[in-house]
């Protein structure tokens, strides 16, 4: 048998249940569990089947007691930053929960600071694991609908949490649409270069700030994508992962978020409206970057194990990020700004 990889789950809330499945399981070795609140730390020890963790709620004493390769983060987003510090102090490897920081200045540290220590940082950006949105990638680079040219995504739900996103600033932005700008950079492969963003929060809105946004993103290779998204929309409701179309010079592709697709492709250049031709997305894709959480999962301990750097290594996800703060500037500014 291969040998587990001694993990420990810092942060026991509902979110670590979707990280612990079966999968990652067999993978790991559950050295430590540590929470704010020692009931939570106890109760995820007997859920995941490790009676053997300690239990603890200080980060630092644990990573002592325990000495694992790898800190699992599923804290809120104002503890990435000390988290994760503390994880690659001690010579672990860190894969943690989107946002990957708080602010841009603390991810910058945290993405030096793993340098420094030649170890990994990773985030969950589990809808890149999706084998539709590998499916329409790949469909987009056989080059069927030409040359990218606006992609746009929709996000409408009534989402009731409760806890700490109810009372954050700027919720939808900095708490769901890390998701949407992430699948916007792996659909397109374009990089954000400016932003204009609208935020709002509409009357009805149970939380407290932010839960509406509209995000106009100028990309590179002259591709513009636009994000509209609200947490607080009750009825006619999309997926979690976004309604997508994406237009080419040849053609245009839409994506439901789930199953569905729709291509046409331009079949002759005659014509008002030129006639068209339907296409076929072919959902068959290797299997090598699916499966949701524990695809991401999987893929970093690979690479701890075996060397290379997982798809959401933080280096890479800042940039995501950035487009995060950027749209969060360019609201409180009302001006179109350039995404650092």
């Amino acid at each position: 048998m291969a040998k587990r990889t001694r993990v420990v789950l810092a942060g026991c809330g509902g979110v670590c249940g979707s990280w612990m499945t079966p999968a990652v399981r067999e993978r790991i070795e559950l050295v430590g569990l540590v929470d704010l609140l020692p009931a939570a730390a106890e109760q995820r020890r007997a859920d995941f089947n490790a009676p053997d963790a300690l239990c603890g709620t200080e980060l630092k004493a644990m990573l002592r007691a325990v000495d694992p390769e790898v800190v699992f983060d599923c804290t809120v987003p104002e503890a990435h930053h000390s988290v994760t510090m503390a994880a690659l102090k001690h010579g672990c490897h860190v894969l943690g929960e989107k946002p990957l920081a708080d602010t841009m200045a603390h991810a910058r540290a945290m993405v030096a600071a793993a340098g420094k220590a030649e170890r990994i940082y990773a985030v969950i950006q589990n809808r890149r694991y999706l084998p539709q949105i590998r499916a329409l990638r790949k469909f987009i680079e056989s080059g069927k609908i030409g040359r990218v040219t606006t992609v746009q995504s929709n996000f409408f739900l009534g989402a009731h949490f409760g806890g700490f996103r109810d009372v954050m600033t700027h919720a939808l932005l900095l708490e769901m649409a890390i998701h949407s700008f992430d699948q916007a950079r792996l659909i397109s492969g374009a990089e954000a270069q400016h932003v204009y963003c609208h935020e709002w929060n509409p009357v009805g809105s149970w939380y407290r700030h932010g839960a509406s946004a509209i995000a106009i993103f100028e990309m590179t290779d002259d591709i513009v994508y636009t994000y509209q998204g609200a947490w607080s929309s009750e009825g006619c409701s999309t997926p979690w992962e976004c309604a997508w179309r994406i237009v080419g010079d040849k053609g245009s592709v839409t994506w439901d978020g789930a199953d569905s697709f729709k291509a046409q492709a331009v079949r002759s250049d005659k014509g008002f409206h030129r006639p068209l031709r339907d296409l076929t997305v072919p959902v068959r894709v290797p299997q090598k970057k699916t499966g949701r959480h524990s695809g991401v999962i999987l893929e970093f301990l690979d690479c701890v194990r075996h060397g290379g750097r997982p798809e959401t290594h933080a280096a890479d996800n800042i940039k995501s990020l950035a487009m995060v703060f950027g749209a969060i500037k360019s609201a409180s500014t009302g001006k179109r700004l350039p995404v650092d």
